[in-house]
Order: C-alpha cells, then sequence, then structure tokens
C-alpha cells in the first residue's frame, strides 16, 4: 500500500481496511483464497478506500458509521476489474508480479474476477444502503460499458479525443467519484457536499488515467510494474498517441502505420512507435488536460469546511500530478 503523506490522515482507518480485506478473502475455496490474496499482496495505493474513508470522515468525525466495510467494497470491485483486465489485455505483469491469469488461467479468473465482485456487493448490504447500491449499480453497468468501447476500438487510429474521455471515464473516473460519493451518502452529508464531492472524484479519476497513460510511455516497467508502452502494444490508444497521430509530417503517418500492422515486427516495431509519441509532445499535451481536470477537482473542495480532510484533498490532486509510477 502506498505510504503516500497525503494518507496519513486515515492512516489507522487504510490499515483496517487491509486487515478486513485480509480475512474477508480468506475464503473457503482454497483457489479463491489463493488468487485473492495474490491480487491484495501484489500491492496498489488503495485510493478508492481513501476516498471512501475521507470523504466520510467530514461529516463523520464521531465515527457514528463504520466506513470500513464499504472502502473494503470499493476496493473488491477494483480488484475485480483487475483481473477481469489483464484477461482481456493478455497481461502477464501486473505490478511487476505475475497476473492471475498467468497462475491460474484466464477461465479461471473470469470467475474469480466475477466472485470478488459478487463478494463486494454483499459487503455494501443493498438493503439496508440502497442509495449507495444504485450509485454503484450504475456505476458497474458504465464500467462495462467503457470496457466493449475499448475492446472495440483496439489499433483503431481513427478515435478521437472524445472516444478516449469516454473510456476513461468508464474505466477509472466513474469508480474514484463513486467512492467518494458513497463515503458522504453513507455519513449524510448535506446534498451539496454530495454533489462536490462526486465532481471532485470523478476529475480526481480523469487526471489519475491520463497521467497514468502518461507514465505508460514514459515509465520503465521497474517503476511502473508492466512493461512500458504494454497498453499500446495491446492496442490501446491513449491521449499522448492521439495527439501524436493528429501531426501532419512523416512520423505521424509511420505511427499510424505501425499500430495499424499490429506491431508487426514485434519490440523493434513498438520501440519506434513510443520513440514517435515521447517526440512528438504528446505526452506534455496529456499532462496539460490532467493538470486542468486537477484544478477543476480543487475548485469542488470550496465548499466543504474547513480542515485537515479537506487539506488532505487537495494535497491527494497535488500528489496524482507530481506522482511517478
Amino acid at each position: 500500500m502506498t505510504n503516500v503523506f497525503v494518507f496519513n490522515e486515515i492512516k489507522k482507518e487504510l490499515a483496517s481496511v487491509e486487515k478486513f480485506l485480509e480475512q474477508y478473502t480468506d475464503f473457503s475455496h482454497s483457489e479463491l483464497k489463493k488468487s485473492a490474496h495474490h491480487t491484495l499482496k501484489a500491492g496498489g495505493k488503495r485510493i478508492r478506500p481513501a476516498f471512501v474513508l475521507l470523504a466520510g470522515k467530514i461529516y463523520n468525525q464521531d465515527k457514528t458509521y463504520d466506513l470500513i466495510p464499504l472502502a473494503a467494497a470499493m476496493e473488491l470491485i477494483h480488484m475485480s476489474s483487475l483481473v477481469h483486465d489483464d484477461v482481456i489485455d493478455q497481461a502477464d505483469i501486473r505490478r511487476g508480479k505475475s497476473t492471475v491469469r498467468v497462475l491460474w488461467g484466464n477461465k479461471f479468473s473470469l470467475h474469480c474476477g466475477d466472485y470478488l465482485l459478487a463478494q463486494a456487493t454483499k459487503l455494501i448490504r443493498p438493503e439496508e444502503n440502497k442509495e449507495i447500491a444504485n450509485v454503484l449499480a450504475n456505476m458497474s453497468v458504465e464500467m462495462c460499458q467503457g470496457e466493449i468501447r475499448q475492446l472495440l476500438s483496439l489499433f483503431d487510429t481513427t478515435q478521437t479525443i472524445r472516444n478516449y474521455f469516454y473510456r476513461i471515464k468508464r474505466k477509472t473516473a466513474l469508480l474514484i467519484a463513486a467512492s467518494c460519493k458513497i463515503g458522504a451518502l453513507a455519513t449524510n452529508a448535506p446534498k451539496e457536499a454530495v454533489n462536490a464531492l462526486y465532481k471532485y472524484g470523478y476529475y480526481i479519476g480523469m487526471a489519475f488515467q491520463i497521467k497514468d497513460d502518461c507514465l505508460d510511455m514514459q515509465g520503465s516497467s521497474s517503476v511502473i510494474g508492466k512493461p512500458a508502452g504494454s497498453d499500446l502494444a495491446q492496442g490501446i490508444i491513449t491521449l499522448p498517441t492521439i495527439f501524436a497521430l493528429r501531426g501532419k509530417g512523416e512520423e505521424s503517418r509511420k505511427l499510424n502505420s505501425l499500430i495499424k500492422s499490429k506491431f508487426a515486427n514485434g519490440k523493434e516495431d513498438l520501440d519506434r512507435a513510443l520513440d514517435i509519441v515521447r517526440n512528438s509532445g504528446g505526452i506534455e499535451k496529456a499532462l496539460s488536460i490532467s493538470n486542468k481536470y486537477i484544478n477543476k477537482a480543487k475548485k469542488q473542495l470550496q465548499i466543504l469546511p474547513s480542515g485537515s480532510i479537506k487539506n488532505s484533498l487537495e494535497q491527494i490532486a497535488d500528489y496524482i500530478t507530481e506522482r511517478d509510477y
């Protein structure tokens, strides 16, 4: 789990979420237990549980509502999506470790992801938290639509920035937005605060994914936990690549050709494509848009009461801009 200082405000609560997850995933089926613990112990920033806790703590100072199960549920939903994503992307490495699909196979992985999602649903207790359950149901539908859109757009060099935003909204932003919203809903926050926190989470999620996509182009496998350019290798066209493809010169045409050929010469073609994107200015343009989303996120915090929680939410926004993994 990340030790980013901005999570110090909820350090104890995050430790409780971690312990809860370890115990909750102690499933009776041995292989489901092993695969769940493998995914859990692979690490991760625990950003989604952190947002549940922070959003809930603003109006839950006396801890009249136990947010730990809800926070754990959001991490289980995220884990489920990662297991499914690795099957779709045929990924071998996640966070520097072998993926569930490599160790247990694709068919098992699909059922494992489904099982984690079902277990998350149980934690939410839909019969007691109808509004929260509705938020997560709608989010799940949108996430599936985003995954399908991504699958159908692989190696498509004609897709637009709007197409890209459609995908990352559903891939990342809605889950972070929902994490903020359910924390606020669970603690009966004022309606305007619920709406502001949802928008904050949405803008943070958009910025986070854009930054992630830039790091995929820039980083080394030892830092980002997977091979550089792994998205592009799978045919996933992200914002830096879209900007690079928009150029009028020979390099842009070459990039278009390499992608359409699905990198026929393997790593040599992929490395050439990455060089073109890195030298095109596309990464810098994408990061500029990410920063604009960060500024929008911070503006949403203006209506919240001043204090350490609000400060932490602002610092998280800054961390997303500055992070290198």
